[in-house]
């Protein structure tokens, strides 16, 4: 089947990734089609998405209009309907293996033969998500960043009976939705982004716990330090920059005063037994109130929107 830019993208699921995937097509001019569970889902879905839209045309980044964009959505409570003349099939449902595989079953009993079926995971195995699917030649792991009509990486992770042609289609789909997709190679938990993100996070709770700075001063390090910079070059990049030498040397004796955790750290289990969950409970490793709630999430969506459109207006320029 020809992955042409107007045949359907099917979403199945409508919550925090879901519609932001689907919305993620729509603005690259695919008609998608995102399945809910109910009409309160669905509902809830279209109204998150009209948000992120009218958070664009405030940034003057929709010169197309809202519009336009929602008429490309069509929410759906109907799996077969949702499915049905899909190219490509993205999954986003709660992060459950079980529930996966059941799942999958009848998403694969309901949709066309030449479908390619994703799971939007964060890090489970594709080869036993799709263990019980009858096809597993087409299926495979996209995992799309949050938020993802803003952040640009898909991790495309195959399975051990993967075609390689599924994983050419599926990078050819995104790469037509604007993303970059990165293929691994190897089935690790986590795949590449989270295992970086959580080798971070544990080394920042190890230096909390052993009172070498406050959580705001981690943070600021962080942001001010490899923030900026990795955003320009990566980790391996940044080293042959600086000299794989003084990295050598660095890393003799730096590695063995890592952390080496294999738990998460004592901090964070107690702040999410008190229920101090972050920002949704209003409290976590710092205070939530409402007024800052909006300041951060405004910040992080305006400087991910600035840089959403310089990625876009520089593939256009291309």
């Amino acid at each position: 089947m020809d992955s042409g830019p107007y045949q359907p993208v099917a979403v199945l699921g409508a919550g925090t990734m879901g519609h932001s995937i689907a919305l993620a097509a729509a603005l690259a001019g695919r008609p998608v089609r995102l399945w809910g569970i109910s009409p309160e889902d669905l509902a809830q879905a279209r109204r998150r998405i009209l948000e992120k839209l009218r958070t664009l045309s405030a940034e003057g980044a929709l010169p197309a209009g809202e519009e336009g964009v929602l008429n490309r959505i069509k929410f759906v409570e109907s799996l077969s309907a949702g499915v049905d003349g899909a190219v490509l099939i993205v999954e986003a449902i709660p992060e459950d293996l079980a529930h996966k595989q059941a799942f999958f079953c009848d998403v694969e009993s309901q949709c066309g033969r030449d479908a390619v079926i994703a799971s939007n995971s964060s890090g489970l195995s594709p080869t036993a998500i799709f263990e019980r699917i009858a096809s597993p030649d087409r299926a495979l792991v996209a995992h799309f960043w949050n938020p993802a009509h803003l952040m640009p990486l898909v991790e495309v992770v195959p399975g051990r009976c993967t075609h390689p042609n599924a994983i050419r289609r599926v990078i050819d789909t995104v790469g037509q939705m604007g993303k970059r997709a990165i293929v691994v190679h190897k089935e690790v938990p986590g795949y590449i982004g989270n295992r970086l993100q959580y080798a971070l996070f544990r080394e920042a709770q190890y230096l909390l716990e052993q009172g070498v700075a406050s959580a705001a001063d981690i943070d600021l390090a962080a942001e001010l330090t490899l923030g900026r910079r990795l955003g320009v070059t990566g980790p391996f990049r940044t080293a042959d920059m600086g000299g794989l030498d003084v990295f050598e040397a660095i890393s003799a004796y730096l590695f063995p005063t890592l952390s080496a955790g294999r738990e998460p750290g004592g901090e964070l289990r107690a702040l999410v037994s008190q229920g101090a969950v972050g920002e949704k409970a209003g409290r976590g490793f710092y205070p939530w109130p409402d007024e800052e709630m909006r300041r951060m999430d405004g910040a992080r969506e305006r400087d991910l929107i600035r840089r959403w459109v310089q990625d876009r207006d520089a593939s256009t320029d291309e």
